[in-house]
């Protein structure tokens, strides 16, 4: 079943909605904007785990914020979930989790 989490994101950072879907048969989210696939985070499930692979944003939707809009809606998905620890492999989301410790407790550590 495909779970979506809309968020309206900072006017600062954008003017567009994102909405993010888990899509299991791909193994990746899937960011939307105005029902556009906008960008996509690579997973695989592991052994009681999510390992994030690759994070790629669409180069029309670049500096708008819909990267860090993603991988917040994401991890709110999987912590909603409540049982899925989060190994990240891709660069961009250490990165965003560096900056945002409030999601630390979702890491394997």
């Amino acid at each position: 079943m495909s779970r979506v989490l809309m968020r309206p994101t900072s006017v600062e950072i954008m003017s567009a909605d994102v909405a993010v879907r888990d899509n299991p048969e791909k193994h990746q989210f899937e960011a939307y904007v105005d029902e556009k696939l906008a960008g996509f985070s690579a997973y695989d499930l592991t052994d009681g785990g999510i390992m994030i692979l690759h994070t790629e944003v669409d180069d029309v939707y670049e500096g708008q914020g819909i990267g860090s809009a993603m991988v917040r809606q994401m991890l709110d998905l999987i912590r909603a979930d409540g049982e899925l620890k989060v190994t990240v492999l891709c660069p961009f989301v250490n990165a965003w989790l560096r900056k945002h410790p409030d999601y630390q407790d979702l890491t394997r550590r």
